[in-house]
């Protein structure tokens, strides 16, 4: 069962990942404000949903999770732990959003060609937590010393980022990049979103893949600090893998949304290093004054807070204030017409309705009927949701005059 679980959980990433790429986004276009915002909003309902799943999950041990795979947790532990930790992982994937940004102003990257670098780029992130988490939790249940290395490594990290900025990135200076350049030569010009062709019979680069190789490489740095700030939270390796996916799978929508106001958010910075040294702190205290989940919700919250108002206060004041690589695309990226904002309302509160739908499906209640609400409401402004509605009647038609039919001949 718990090698079942893990896969079926893992399985649902990956169709989540091609439904992005595969279908919502199979042909190079620009992401709008609108359509991120949308998206970032459906990711956000479907962690909360997933919240939701957890408590049940552990409050009644289904599938044998809070027994086979996890910890004892009461439902409402263990909803709190996940919640907490996946606001804390997708505070920390803010300042990730920065440094990916001036990736791709460095390499020049097409606005139409970024989404498929960031896909691949989340997919390669979702790899990379898995082994690290797996590495961490073996190395906490074996070592006591490892709480106070990751706490020590948690307020370094806070430290430097309250004297640090992103303006001096040199993406040449990666090892990655340096490595990749001795083996493949390098196009002048981008090909589409392909990241490799051939060049007179041989096998070339394109920009699109160095700026990959930076934004994997990149977000090495930032698992070392979001890991250890999960367990700082939790250490059921159920609630740390699933935070992290459910924050990481937002990474690419949240980019579009945010990208280009990343000026206005100058502060935020600052408060993310006080929230990893509260984290450190948290994590140094742990087997002696063991801070409540409550409390850090509370604390994190406060942090975050404090950040945004000190951005929207004193971001003029800045002598140096960061600017967005798509400072040029502000304009067609924040606009939003009224049938724009309709549309995003709808694709939340629809998405929303069939989450719960699938999670009663499940759980006690009337998931068929919810499923067919939320899709619905979609049907009022999407094409493809008024296909399935018309597939969903045509064969909930179809068997009911095949049962017609059979009732009628049992009659005769």
């Amino acid at each position: 069962m718990t090698l079942f679980l893990w896969a079926g959980f893992v399985l649902f990433v990956l169709a989540m990942l091609a439904l992005d790429l595969g279908v919502i986004n199979r042909t190079a276009h620009v992401i709008g404000a609108a359509e991120a915002l949308a998206w970032t909003g459906f990711w956000v309902a479907l962690a909360l949903a997933f919240n939701v799943g957890v408590f049940f999950l552990y409050d009644r041990h289904l599938l044998g999770i809070g027994t086979a795979i996890g910890h004892e947790l009461s439902g409402t532990d263990a909803a709190l732990q996940f919640f907490t930790g996946y606001v804390v992982e997708k505070s920390l994937s803010l300042d990730n959003i920065f440094v990916i940004a001036l990736i791709f102003a460095y390499f020049g990257v097409p606005l139409q060609f970024q989404h498929r670098v960031l896909f691949w780029g989340v997919l390669g992130a979702l790899i990379l937590r898995g082994i690290m988490i797996g590495a961490g939790v073996a190395l906490i249940n074996r070592f006591d010393w490892v709480n106070y290395f990751f706490g020590a490594l948690l307020i370094l990290t806070a430290a430097r980022l309250l004297v640090a900025r992103h303006d001096n990135l040199n993406p040449e200076a990666n090892p990655f990049i340096r490595l990749a350049r001795r083996c493949f030569p390098v196009t002048a010009t981008f090909h589409g979103q392909r990241f490799f062709v051939r060049i007179d019979g041989k096998a070339a680069m394109t920009p699109l893949f160095l700026a990959l190789l930076v934004v994997e490489s990149s977000d090495v740095a930032f698992a070392i600090d979001s890991i250890p700030a999960v367990f700082a939270i939790t250490r059921d390796p159920f609630l740390v893998f699933t935070s992290n996916v459910f924050a990481i799978l937002g990474l690419r929508s949240l980019y579009f949304a945010l990208a280009a106001l990343m000026a206005k958010f100058r502060f935020l910075n600052m408060s993310l290093a006080f929230l990893l040294a509260y984290v450190g702190v948290k994590m140094l205290l742990a087997h002696h004054y063991p801070i409540p989940t409550e409390v850090s919700l509370a604390v994190i919250g406060g942090i975050l807070a404090v950040g945004v108002l000190a951005s929207i206060i004193g971001a003029e004041r800045d002598t140096a204030p960061l600017a967005s690589p798509l400072e040029g695309e502000v304009e067609s990226l924040a606009s939003l017409t009224w049938k724009q904002a309709r549309r995003i309302a709808i694709l939340i509160v629809g998405s929303s309705v069939i989450l719960v739908g699938v999670a009663l499906l499940v759980l006690p209640g009337p998931g068929s009927v919810m499923l067919l609400v939320g899709l619905a409401i979609l049907a009022t402004e999407f094409v493809w949701a008024r296909r399935w509605l018309r597939r969903i009647k045509i064969g909930a038609n179809k068997a009911a005059r095949s049962w017609r039919k059979r009732g009628h001949d049992k009659a005769i």
